[in-house]
């Protein structure tokens, strides 16, 4: 089934002809869009003896320190019996976007102490920290906390748990120029070129050059002076751009948990036999024209495909044999991984999953 599946994409991929298929917003983003985590240690509270325990001072320590702050002081030896609380560690992550003042963020929280179950407790107010440091506090969170996974007690989350006490905007501009980050997997010299050509092309009224590509990731665009003062428009139609399906780098990505294979780009594989566990495949290309005294005979061992050892097989006329023979998925996994091992598999090999 996951062979057909994999020959199914190969088809669909190999006949799609549209002329723009992507906008330059869908393989890039711009410099400064990204995500910050905000971290803090805190105590739950509340818990049904599933706490860390008062031998655990990590945890009783600061409990005594919070005590003293209410005008309610007491000492770790007075708390030794306490079991309700836990000591966390606590994150929220601002999104790319930015975030500002008095915005909400979830909290996820996770015991690193003894305690054995998060389970109906409530964490105590909590200042979050983040990615600069002595920035002071970003957010206090606080909150019930609520197990995502019951077979997994220690760890919980908190819907809106923390409380921004700061803006924290993402900055996308400076001196005037932004930066497009082309994503990893459409990553080249060709797709940066190509996009700051598109750019140039589309924007440029005087010949001027707007935009330059630095590397394979990043290109560089001066706004133009008339648009500084509102460079939102601009920065929308540079992200609105079209682009054309550019050749792609020949690449199979397999994921060796989940067993899965994904080909992409124009894969080809040198004249090889291949013999695993009893199976053996002769790679041709093309295919020899049957005669009627050189028919063309089919059978479930051994699949023909480039006897005369021309050259440009495909990957999917590999699959295409293995689809007929009913080769496991495992065993596909294994027969490409050889072939790129030997250089036979001309494509970037990327193995994930291990």
């Amino acid at each position: 089934m996951q062979i057909r599946a994999l020959t199914a994409i190969l088809l669909l991929a190999s006949f799609t002809t549209t002329t723009h298929a992507v906008k330059v917003a869908d393989i890039t983003r711009i410099g400064g869009q990204r995500s910050n985590i905000l971290t803090g240690l805190g105590l739950v509270y509340g818990l049904k003896a599933s706490g860390d325990g008062g031998d655990f001072l990590p945890a009783i320590k600061p409990l005594a320190t919070m005590l003293g702050k209410f005008s309610n002081p007491a000492t770790v030896r007075e708390l030794q019996d306490v079991n309700n609380v836990a000591l966390v560690s606590i994150t929220a992550t601002v999104s790319s976007n930015g975030v500002r003042d008095g915005d909400k963020l979830d909290v996820f929280v996770t015991s690193i102490g003894a305690a054995s179950s998060l389970r109906g407790g409530r964490l105590f107010v909590t200042p979050l920290t983040g990615p600069i440091p002595g920035g002071g506090i970003y957010a206090l969170a606080e909150g019930a906390i609520v197990l995502e996974d019951p077979s997994t007690p220690t760890v919980g989350r908190i819907l809106g748990g923390a409380v921004m006490e700061i803006d924290l905007p993402a900055k996308y501009i400076e001196n005037g120029k932004f930066t497009l980050i082309v994503e990893d997997p459409s990553a080249s010299w060709t797709t940066a070129s190509t996009i700051a050509k598109i750019i140039n092309d589309a924007e440029s009224t005087t010949g001027e050059i707007l935009a330059t590509a630095v590397d394979p990731k990043n290109i560089v665009v001066n706004i133009p002076s008339i648009e500084l003062l509102r460079p939102d428009s601009f920065i929308s139609r540079v992200q609105r751009l079209p682009l054309p399906i550019l050749p792609g780098e020949a690449r199979v990505t397999i994921n060796d948990r989940t067993g899965t294979m994904i080909v992409s780009g124009d894969v080809e594989i040198s004249p090889v036999v291949i013999s695993h566990k009893g199976l053996t495949i002769s790679t041709v290309a093309p295919t020899p024209v049957p005669t009627p005294q050189r028919p063309i005979v089919q059978t479930k061992e051994v699949v023909a495909l480039d006897p005369g050892s021309a050259g440009g097989a495909k990957l999917q006329d590999l699959v295409n044999a293995l689809d007929q023979l009913k080769v496991p998925a495992e065993d596909r996994i294994a027969i490409v991984k050889e072939l790129h091992k030997i250089g036979k598999l001309h494509a970037k090999l990327i193995v994930e999953g291990t």
